[in-house]
Parts: structure tokens; sequence; C-alpha cells
């Protein structure tokens, strides 16, 4: 019995690998924005690479990896989680701004894919935006928590559920910069507009039943560029792999800063 049940095992297992040999390969081009600053003097193309769908991973960050893997080590992007955690492998897909472990390939092997790095950043290499003054911008709002007591109990700062539950649709944001990147007011005043991921945050900080810092977080955001510069187009929202609404919050902080 059990010689038969191998025999019958083995024959499935060849008829699967006929079968998989037999498969017609599903070619797609990838268009990938290339640039590298060790040749500055070269201008910037995009590169085209065949990727068979058949052997590659339902994601676009599958295919970066493929082609990085197999075709063209000099290929360069970040990546970490895989998992829209980490906010690592943002970037312009198909039009889009995106996160490639979330990115589906589309399965049309007659369509071409692009892919650009964030756009309307200063580009450190290929697919690889320089985020510093993002990041700086971030650090300018003083994301953290702010207190001048410390609890009765010396252990931690209670909220109520309540509370908790405003923190709803902010805390999750992962910094990707896809809003800020898709935002044209962004793109025109960065150097002084804070744009949708940082502004989400100070909004986050702000509504902290916990934090004790509202006033002089008030104070750092009534100018004429920090936060006036939204003109709720509403890209930001649009664009969100992880589905938040910086537009909104951007709102609600105009409303707190108006009737305060």
């Amino acid at each position: 019995m059990f010689r038969q049940l191998r025999s019958v095992t083995t024959t499935t297992f060849a008829r699967g690998l006929a079968t998989s040999a037999a498969k017609e390969p599903r070619l797609k081009k990838f268009e990938i924005y290339r640039w590298n600053p060790d040749t500055p003097e070269t201008a910037p193309k995009m590169q085209t690479y065949d990727v068979d769908l058949n052997e590659c991973g339902p994601m676009v960050l599958d295919a970066l990896l493929k082609i990085k893997n197999e075709q063209d080590a000099t290929l360069t992007f970040r990546r970490s989680c895989r998992e829209g955690i980490c906010g690592s492998c943002a970037m312009n897909i198909g039009g889009t701004n995106t996160l490639a472990c979330l990115c589906k390939i589309d399965q049309n092997e007659s369509k071409d894919l692009k892919v650009y790095p964030l756009p309307h950043m200063y580009v450190v290499r290929d697919l690889v935006p320089d985020l510093t003054h993002f990041y700086k911008q971030y650090k300018s709002i003083q994301p953290y928590l702010q207190t001048k007591e410390k609890p009765a109990d010396g252990r931690e700062h209670l909220q109520s559920i309540e509370d908790r539950a405003k923190l709803d649709g902010l805390y999750e944001c992962i910094l990707c910069a896809c809003c800020s990147t898709s935002c044209p007011s962004y793109w025109w005043n960065q150097q002084e507009y804070l744009g949708p991921a940082v502004l989400m945050q100070a909004y986050r900080w702000l509504i902290d039943s916990r934090d004790q810092a509202t006033a002089a977080r008030k104070a750092m955001l009534q100018n004429s560029m920090s936060l006036y510069r939204c003109h709720t187009i509403m890209n930001c929202t649009r664009t969100c792999p992880k589905g938040l609404n910086p537009g909104k919050a951007i709102a609600e902080i105009k409303k707190i800063l108006a009737f305060d």
C-alpha cells in the first residue's frame, strides 16, 4: 500500500513539474528610472527590463528584487519589511506614489510599467530619494510626549478610551513621504511648508490628552507658511498607501487655530 501511494505521489509531482516547465513565459516590461551620481555627466534615463510573471511574486517589489538579483545588480532602491510597515520602498509606480511591497503587478503583459523615485525630491541614486529635509521637518514639530508633571503613581500617563480613540488614523503613519511628495504645495514651498505627513503628526500630538505643550505646538504653526500653504487639493489622502487622511488632519489643525 505504501509503495503504491509513493508511486502515485511521485507521478503527480513529476506531472506538476512538466506542466510548470511547459508554461509559456509571460514577459512584462518594467521601465525603471536610472541615475548614477558617480557619472553625473550621464543624464538620467529609463531602462527597460523584461520579467517573466510566471516566475515572479505578485508585488512590484518582487519584480525589482528579481531584476536586481538576476539581471542588474547595480539597480538601487530601498526596502526592508515587505509588509507596508517601514515605508522604505516608497516610489512612484504607474504614476502613483505608493509602496512597492503593497503594489500589485498589473498582470496584463502588454502594458509596460514605469517606476520612478518619489517626485520633486533630490535623488541619491536610481529609485532612492533624499529624505533628509523631510525628516528635519518631522523633527521640528517635536514628535514626542511633553509633560510638566509626572504621573501621581510615578509610572505612566493614563488616558481614557475615548481620548485614545482620537489618535486612530494618525499614529499609523509610517512616514513613507508618499503624501507629501504628491502635494503640489509641497513641491513649490517645501523649504517652509511642512507638508501633509508632518502636519498630520503635528495634529496627532496637538490632540493627545497626555501632552502639556499644546500652546507651544500651536505657536509653531501660527505663521503663513508652515500650515497655510495647504490648498486642500487632497492628493495626499488619495495616494496614502495606508488609507489615512492627512487632508482632514490639516483641516482640523486650521479649525483649532481659528477658534483658539
